[in-house]
């Protein structure tokens, strides 16, 4: 019998993350409403009904082949590790970590849902936490490469930013930079590095843990997993160093495809592409996304992305064009994302229906 501890917990689990969901779309609906309500024109009419819907399905198009491209580049780095693991598997983890990360500060739900995807395919906790950590590392790396280039390209924009918005920006390229140190630190000094997450773990099952004896082996088990943890890096440094090689070129296309939504959105309002300096704003605002702030990052991403784009869109065709991008990039997250999470918990189903086929011994027959 379930413990009623145990089933209060996790109902206030499920208030919590629904409370999560709620705040995330509120503060996202409402910035976007502020947006439409600051720049309505009587211009604004027109352009909705002048919207090109072609444009938009490319948009979709270009979204699902960047998240296909991050589904492959977890399978590549998978494999450079000695697993296999399915390109759709990988595919249906993605987009389910996608929808945790609306519910998560900085959008940090999605990293536990693919280590225990991962996890759920023979893959060890700590080597599939590596992998999650080295995707991280590897966005750090190519956004703050294209971000360096396209500074260089886009010099005079900066004059225009606000303080408060330059603020922002070098809080977030700080915090995006401190992921770079993550491989450095756990190969250069790994047994400081390890006593400081098992004490981090400790305290954590101490809180959440009803008695000593599991949180010992609770503490065991992580353990063993910090040191497949850090083996892991070792090898990503060595033999399995062409697992990061690809993964940063997968990582490449991931982000020039994801960009490339916001400027066909703007050829579908009849504006042109702007390539290079889009492509500058969304690193921005890609940086800006992974600092913990709301729930999803919502309302900061809404906000960011106005701030950035009112320099190249008319405001009449800014609400919209906010509204559009949006929902290509968040909204169609949630959508695609409770589909992924509807298989996962199918398959859950399935896996205990027969494992309880498998301890439940048969009944005699009389």
């Amino acid at each position: 019998m379930t413990h009623p501890d145990v089933v209060r917990k996790e109902n206030d689990v499920k208030i919590s993350s629904r409370g999560l969901f709620a705040i995330s779309l509120i503060f996202s609906l409402s910035v976007i409403f502020i947006v439409f309500g600051a720049t309505f024109t009587e211009e604004t009419i027109q352009y909705i009904l002048s919207f090109n819907l072609i444009f938009l399905i490319l948009a979709i198009g270009f979204r699902i082949l960047a998240l296909a491209l991050w589904g492959l580049r977890i399978v590549l780095m998978s494999r450079s590790l000695g697993y296999h693991v399915g390109f759709f598997y990988s595919l249906n983890m993605v987009l389910a970590g996608l929808l945790a990360g609306t519910i998560t500060p900085g959008q940090a739900g999605g990293e536990p849902v693919r280590v225990h995807e991962l996890y759920r395919t023979g893959v060890k906790v700590g080597d599939a936490t590596a992998v999650v950590i080295m995707e991280r590392v590897l966005d750090g790396i190519v956004l703050t490469g294209m971000g360096v280039i396209i500074m260089f390209m886009t010099r005079e924009i900066w004059s225009t930013f606000s303080t408060s918005l330059i603020i922002l920006i070098i809080a977030a390229w700080v915090f995006l930079l401190s992921f770079l140190f993550i491989p450095f630190l756990a190969m250069r000094y790994p047994v400081p590095m390890k006593c400081l997450i098992l004490r981090l773990v400790s305290w954590i099952t101490e809180k959440l843990s009803h008695t000593r004896l599991s949180s010992s082996k609770i503490c065991a088990c992580a353990d063993t997993e910090i040191d497949n943890f850090f083996t892991c890096f070792s090898r990503f440094a060595g033999p399995a160093r062409w697992g990061l090689l690809i993964g940063g070129s997968a990582t490449a296309f991931f982000w020039v495809t994801e960009f490339m939504v916001a400027s066909v959105i703007l050829m579908g309002l009849g504006l042109d592409p702007y390539i290079i300096l889009s492509f500058f704003f969304q690193i921005l605002i890609a940086i800006i996304m992974m600092i913990p702030t709301t729930p999803g990052s919502s309302g900061i991403t809404e906000l960011s992305t106005s701030s950035l784009y009112a320099l190249i869109v008319p405001a009449g065709m800014l609400g919209i064009f906010v509204l559009l991008w949006r929902f290509v990039t968040f909204y169609l997250n949630i959508i695609l994302g409770v589909i992924a999470g509807m298989c996962i918990v199918h398959r859950e189903i399935s896996c205990r229906t027969e494992y309880s086929k498998e301890i439940t011994p048969d009944k005699p027959q009389p």
